[in-house]
């Protein structure tokens, strides 16, 4: 009845993967790299909302001894702080929220959204690792369209006036990933549909030009 959105990518990367795990679940060992991009969430939500009222070097996670590789960690936020991202204003910074698509409930905690003028925005993802290339960047491209389409509802902004961002802060720099082209409503059911033959509807990409957009930097 209810499924995140990264469960979404996983069940569009492997359909019958994920049912397994469903069926016979095994917890997952925690690792560096996830409490490193937990730290560094941690760290950008609290920049976001004191930034103004309190010293960068006070920030969660910045004095964390107990990190692995904590330099690696130390670079993501002077990264993130020399970009443009760090100088924007959001209009809302860890924001849980929920959209039925088809007859599931999906779960979506958007990590950031920012104003863009005109009346569009931009929906944001941060990510610590690094850029992924061919199918594995196209099924996550599906977690942005479903925060695009959760936006849009909760809000009542047009999807066409919302766009979407992976913010790669990795290795000291920042690169922005734009998907040319995000699912819409309909492919997104789609995945969701039990029927013969679903299991071959995903983020395909059609026409030339059809890969994400990379770009060091912010916007």
């Amino acid at each position: 009845a209810h499924l995140s959105a990264s469960a979404l990518v996983r069940l569009a990367r492997d359909r019958d993967a994920f049912a397994l795990q469903l069926r016979r679940p095994v917890p997952l060992e925690p690792s560096t790299r996830a409490r490193r991009g937990t730290l560094f969430h941690a760290w950008v939500e609290a920049y976001f909302g004191s930034a103004a009222l309190v010293d960068v070097d006070a920030l969660p996670g910045a004095d964390d001894d107990t990190a692995q590789d904590d330099a690696d960690l130390a670079a993501m936020r002077e990264a993130f702080l020399a970009s443009g991202w760090a100088r924007r204003v959001p209009v809302a910074v860890e924001v849980d929220v929920e959209t039925p698509v088809g007859q599931v409930m999906v779960r979506s905690r958007i990590d950031a959204v920012f104003a863009d003028g005109d009346g569009r925005v931009t929906v944001v993802d941060w990510k610590t690792g690094p850029v992924p290339h061919g199918a594995g960047q196209e099924h996550r491209d599906l977690q942005l369209a479903v925060y695009r389409l959760a936006w849009s509802r909760a809000t009542g902004v047009p999807i066409e006036a919302v766009d979407a961002a992976f913010v790669h802060v990795a290795g000291g720099t920042v690169r922005t990933v734009r998907p040319q082209r995000l699912l819409g409503e309909p492919e997104i059911e789609a995945l969701l549909d039990p029927s013969p033959g679903s299991a071959s509807t995903g983020p395909a990409r059609s026409g030339p030009g059809s890969s994400s957009g990379v770009s060091p930097g912010s916007s």
